[in-house]
């Protein structure tokens, strides 16, 4: 044996150490802290209030929020790999969250000031949602790669289940508080159970819906704390200048040797494929539900909670299978779930489930009392269960196949993956709705993207 080889060998029988529980906990409430942006402003609450109140008609600021994303979702798309590159040259991650957070808490903060029908407002507001979304994006990628620090290999799909779990919880948490105690009704001045909203929050100027920016923004700066206070971070390798510099070369070496790893190329692939899947089916499920039942914003609220808590179940146990049995099997037992719930729901309307017929929803009945309604209902709990391991295992599978010097990089291409052909599914959708006439026909598109993703996953060694 060489002395080099012996030394190796030394140094691969000195068992490593890793963060106590505490370090562990508080990475885990990143997700906490970050998941309310994407419940409360992107999904269910300031999204539809901008769009409805403040721009001059639904369409028009529909598609100006569309617009916004796809500006900021380029350069997040864009950035991504670059960033990570010069985070992992500089080997420092905390600075990349702190930068990057301020401009979460910064563009989230201003959204106060979006007062309805003021057209003077609208393009700052957007300008604000496209640096809060930038600033959550980043601070992800580089949070994520942490993880490989946190915890044993046996123990890293746990941790990821376990950290998206809590965020849908903080999520659930966020809209409950919101919902319940602090958004009205303007024709009531009640909220959704029926109180005066906190603060004495003015239900006609829509303070309710308003308040969701700062919200944002201090539920964020609270419980990061932990992950910055007790989560140890990478040395300093190098100063900024001369990381720039260093993770530009890596990066060209990154994307020169991709063809040379197959398996991790297929993954990032797939990665990208079934990611347009799942983003939009969570995008127009709810418009379909409104399209199909006439759902209005209680049920379309009430249908969010449901299936925010059903995808909590589904990543925390996710994560307890992903070490089991492995990354790649948990992603591609969730596709398959997906397209059964897709299936489910293409043969469900009004009056018939599974070509079965029903009695239809009536005129003010109670929450979900049809029968189809309930079937939606329940599949789109499934959706829930199969989301959150799905987009769980996914970054846990990237940490077990990408080489681990170059881990904020590879979560960088992760990112650009993820949204370099966002648009391409909401195009599709759109696109044969239009020519079709019929939701069925667009929401049928997204069986191709499951499909194809799980086709390239069979090409993935884990």
């Amino acid at each position: 044996m060489t002395s080099s080889t012996a030394a190796d060998h030394s140094r691969e029988s000195v068992p490593r150490t890793y963060p106590s529980r505490a370090a562990v906990g508080g990475w885990i409430l990143f997700d906490w802290a970050a998941q309310p942006y994407f419940t409360l402003i992107t999904t269910f609450i300031f999204a539809p209030y901008f769009a409805t109140y403040v721009a001059p008609d639904p369409a028009t600021g529909q598609s100006l929020w569309g617009f916004a994303t796809a500006a900021s979702g380029l350069l997040i798309a864009l950035a991504s790999p670059i960033l990570g590159a010069v985070a992992d040259a500089s080997g420092r991650r905390k600075p990349w969250i702190a930068v990057f957070g301020a401009m979460l808490v910064i563009g989230s903060s201003l959204m106060w000031f979006g007062r309805p029908g003021d057209a003077g407002v609208i393009l700052p507001l957007l300008i604000a949602y496209a640096i809060a979304t930038i600033g959550v994006e980043f601070a992800t990628v580089f949070n994520n790669a942490m993880m490989p620090n946190l915890v044993p290999p046996e123990k890293i799909g746990r941790l990821s289940g376990t950290g998206w779990a809590t965020g849908y919880v903080g999520g659930i948490l966020s809209l409950i508080l919101v919902l319940g105690f602090l958004a009205a009704n303007p024709q009531t001045g009640k909220t959704l159970i029926g109180v005066t909203p906190l603060f004495g929050l003015d239900a006609a100027s829509h303070e309710g819906d308003r308040i969701t920016g700062p919200l944002t923004g201090l539920w964020f700066m609270v419980f990061v704390l932990p992950m910055f206070l007790l989560t140890p971070d990478f040395p300093a390798k190098l100063s900024v200048k001369a990381a720039v510099g260093e993770g530009l070369r890596e990066l060209r070496e990154t994307l020169r040797d991709l063809p040379q790893r197959r398996s991790l190329a297929s993954f990032l692939l797939a990665n990208m494929i079934y990611t347009d899947g799942l983003v939009s089916l969570f995008a127009f499920g709810g418009i379909y539900a409104t399209g199909t039942f006439g759902w209005g914003t209680i049920q379309i609220g009430s249908f969010g909670v449901i299936l925010a808590i059903a995808a909590t179940f589904g990543a925390f146990i996710g994560g307890r299978l992903d070490d089991a049995l492995g990354s790649k099997r948990v992603i591609a037992g969730s596709i398959v779930l997906l397209l059964i719930a897709i299936s489910g729901i293409l043969l469900i309307d009004p009056s018939h489930i599974l070509f079965v017929e029903v009695t239809p929803p009536q005129p003010g009945g109670a929450l979900f009392a049809a029968p189809a309604e309930r079937a939606y209902l329940l599949l789109g709990c499934l959706i829930g269960i199969a989301g959150g391991p799905l987009q769980a295992a996914s970054r846990t599978l990237l940490i077990r196949i990408a080489p681990r010097d170059r881990i904020a990089q590879y979560f960088g291409l992760f990112a650009l993956t993820g949204k370099v052909t966002s648009f391409v599914g909401p195009l599709l959708i759109a696109t044969v709705t239009a020519i079709t006439a019929s939701q069925k026909a667009g929401m049928a598109v997204l069986v191709l993207f499951f499909v194809g993703g799980l086709a390239l996953l069979t090409r993935v060694r884990n």
